[in-house]
């Protein structure tokens, strides 16, 4: 499948910012089921755009400008082609041992109600795959998907005990349930193709990952019910939210700051990739 993104973020202050500091974790890596087609992240500001890689293997860009600064916009553009590994990923560079994704953090550290249910739902069970697709059933069913319950701060905990949550508070708590078991596990950030043809989009998405023996990194979409396909385009990974973040920063003045977003996701007909790939390289050579 071809998916094109489109995802833009807006900044509104009421003082003019003196300096804006920025990591901006928006762009994917290529693995065996993702292949990025092109990317392009921008800034309509003046100011320093620097491309890396973070401890857990993401791209990142590092932005630093200068102000006064009254509106600040972060444009994003891509496309992608994927396809169905059944969750299974491969290809990816893994510079951290599995074992430290057994860490804790404030946002997935689990109680007594969380460490009991994981503990109940792969009781009868040794094989590890098994477990993990119990704890995704399990946890689709006890816990009610609601955009309009939880803030970026909630941990695990909190949304467990609420029974409802966003894509983000449902990854905390599978990754929470799978770290007590014994199962290494990881936070997701990327985008959904929906399947009923919706484009225009609130939010980026959410998902898990978690180390099964033989087969490696397996994701895990509670909010659906399944593993990732190829309507999922993988962005960055960490132990929690706060790591794998699109966009976490620190700016100098500005006062109070709004706020907006647009997102764009969209499967593009596989005639129009041939067509425009064959322009793009003809394009190439000209300009050679």
């Amino acid at each position: 499948m071809r998916i094109r993104i489109d995802h833009e973020t807006r900044y509104h202050y009421d003082a003019p910012v003196r300096a804006v500091s920025q990591i901006l974790r928006l762009t994917p890596r290529p693995h065996d089921g993702q292949h990025i087609v092109h990317w392009r992240v921008d800034v309509d500001v003046d100011g320093r755009l620097r491309e890396t890689e973070d401890a857990f293997g993401n791209i990142v860009h590092r932005l630093a400008a200068d102000g006064p600064l009254e509106t600040m916009t972060l444009t994003v553009t891509g496309e992608v082609e994927t396809t169905d590994t059944v969750g299974v990923i491969t290809g990816l560079p893994e510079p951290l041992a599995p074992q430290v994704f057994l860490r804790d953090t404030p946002l997935t550290e689990p109680n007594a109600a969380l460490c009991a249910f994981a503990r109940d739902t792969v009781r009868g069970t040794d094989d590890r795959l098994e477990q993990l697709h119990r704890l995704l059933s399990a946890l689709h069913a006890e816990v009610t998907y609601d955009t309009r319950s939880t803030t970026s701060a909630t941990s695990a905990i909190d949304a467990f005990t609420q029974k409802h949550g966003i894509c983000q508070d449902l990854s905390h708590i599978f990754i929470a349930c799978a770290r007590h078991i014994g199962i290494p596990a990881r936070y997701v950030s990327g985008h959904l193709a929906r399947s009923d043809g919706v484009i225009e989009q609130e939010a980026s998405h959410a998902w898990a990952e978690a180390l099964v023996p033989g087969l490696g990194w397996v994701g895990f979409d509670v909010t659906h019910d399944a593993c990732p396909g190829e309507r999922h385009v993988r962005i960055a990974c960490g132990f929690d939210y706060l790591s794998a973040a699109p966009v976490r920063g620190s700016r100098i003045g500005g006062g109070a700051e709004r706020l907006s977003v647009r997102l764009a996701v969209a499967q593009q007909p596989m005639m129009q990739r041939q067509s425009t790939g064959f322009a793009q390289n003809q394009s190439r050579q000209i300009q050679r």
